[in-house]
């Protein structure tokens, strides 16, 4: 079963041998090990996993590799009130608030790792994993920067890893459905696609602090900052569930939600590097965090056949009275409103030459069609009876397009899979193709730091903009001394 992403790359492309190529000497050598796949153990024997972060989505991503039959030998977090916590549950496994020293003292005696820490330490401790042969699991987005996906794509491709983003609508098969049912042309050849999303739900759009505050003894506030530029401890400020809009630790709405909300497009339509982004307007960036709702524009070429595309990303939280979200113009979604009589928190729109294609969620897991001459969108699967059974029946449109994408058996199944069968491409969500999709998204972090109304030429294979060389700033960021990659 091979569920490798196909090369899409737009002409004139790359193949991914020389995207590699030039991965290679744009970022320098990476000193690299055998891989250490698992095919010479014992297949029933356990994973043993080490998990860094085990509050917020690394407590689920912890039990998700337990349930999947890993043995959880150690657990890590800058907490120790949240390690502590995870401890009672998993009390054999060893205790640490640093992932450096974990790594280092327990790099014999672990097979993979699970990354669940604030954005700005994704790419360093899945590295770092990585450069000692462990397979890995890491949150979404991937890594903060451009220069950070392509090396993370990179490695895990030599050492042959078993890897995942932990985009988890990956996995539903709405999701597959929605992409083989574009790709058989059921809506014709796709022009625009729009995104939008309530994030941010966290703040965002505020200056720095004045002032400091105390460490709390239990927080390894070092590790917590990582490679980012050290910074005075505010209580309730950075630590938390409120680092996200911090443009030194995370990415903002777009970041956040991205991976999730355009994950299917983004397979579906085959986007390749885009060829120009542009922040069209935002309600304001400073040197702290990102704008509190913004519109991005993407463009991409024609590809493997299909014709040059436009990609429109909104954001802002309807429920932040302090600013009027943008949205996709009331015209484009007309049909959408007649729908649902409103326009969803969240959605995608995809619109081709002859229909399109509505998904409602984060995930691509429902979408509805508007194909041939119809007036109004209708369920892709509706519940309907059959004798005594309610069954799922296709809408007409789609009922004779193959299934030529495996259903998944679970999104962290999977990835265990990978791992026991030694065959990296299981994972829908590897980072060959997770690092490509997250590397797209930055892009758009790019442009929002490089201005409103500032289009953004973009050649994505030497990661640089010609029209725009202040962008470069961005693609690699300062590494702290003692941090860097």
């Amino acid at each position: 079963m091979n569920t490798a992403f196909p090369d899409h790359n737009p002409k004139p492309a790359l193949s991914r041998r020389d995207f590699l190529a030039v991965s290679t000497l744009a970022l320098g050598a990476t000193a690299l090990t055998a891989p250490a796949l698992l095919r010479g153990q014992d297949l029933n024997s356990k994973i043993r996993v080490a998990c860094i972060g085990v509050g917020g989505k690394g407590d689920s991503d912890t039990d998700d590799s337990a349930r999947c039959g890993g043995e959880i030998v150690a657990i890590c977090d800058v907490d120790e009130s949240t390690l502590k916590r995870k401890a009672q549950k998993y009390p054999q496994a060893k205790l640490y608030q640093s992932y450096r020293k974990m790594l280092e003292e327990m790099e014999k005696s672990i097979d993979a790792v699970t990354v669940s820490t604030p954005d700005h330490n994704h790419a360093y401790a899945t590295l770092m994993a990585m450069k000692m042969g462990k397979h890995c699991y890491t949150q979404k987005p991937l890594v903060q920067t451009v220069y950070e996906a392509r090396l993370v794509r990179q490695v895990a491709k030599e050492k042959k890893l078993a890897t995942q983003m932990g985009n988890q609508g990956s996995a539903g098969s709405g999701l597959r459905r929605a992409v083989e049912v574009i790709q058989a042309g059921v809506i014709g050849a796709p022009r625009e696609l729009h995104v939008w999303s309530n994030r941010p739900v966290w703040p965002q759009g505020i200056a720095g602090p004045d002032g400091a505050d105390p460490v709390p003894e239990t927080l390894d506030w070092d590790t917590w900052i990582g490679p980012a530029h050290m910074r005075p401890f505010k209580k309730g400020v950075y630590h938390g569930f409120a680092w996200r809009g911090w443009l030194d630790f995370g990415t903002g709405a777009l970041g956040d939600m991205a991976c999730h909300t355009v994950n299917m497009p983004f397979r579906a339509l085959k986007l390749g590097f885009p060829t120009l982004v542009e922040a069209e307007e935002h309600s304001g960036m400073n040197t702290e965090t990102y704008a509190k709702t913004s519109r991005i524009r993407f463009e991409f070429p024609e590809r493997e056949g299909l014709p040059p595309l436009k990609f429109w990303w909104y954001d802002g939280n309807p429920r932040d009275n302090s600013v009027k979200p943008l949205r996709p113009d009331p015209e484009i979604v007309k049909e959408i409103t007649a729908l649902r009589g409103d326009l969803p928190a969240s959605g995608c729109l995809i619109v081709g030459e002859k229909g399109k294609v509505f998904s409602p969620d984060d995930y691509g897991s429902q979408f509805f069609l508007l194909a041939g001459d119809a007036k109004e969108f209708a369920s892709a699967v509706r519940r309907v009876k059959e004798g005594d059974n309610t069954v799922d029946a296709e809408h007409e449109a789609i009922k004779d397009v193959p299934k030529t994408l495996p259903r998944s058996p679970g999104h962290n199944r999977e990835w265990f899979n990978a791992m026991k069968d030694g065959k990296p491409e299981l994972a829908y969500s590897n980072f060959d193709i997770a690092a490509y999709l997250t590397e797209i998204i930055l892009l758009g972090c790019i442009a929002l730091r490089v201005g409103k109304g500032k289009p953004m030429e973009w050649d994505g294979p030497n990661m640089k903009s010609p029209n725009r060389p202040e962008a470069a700033q961005f693609v690699k960021r300062a590494y702290r001394k003692g941090w860097e990659l």
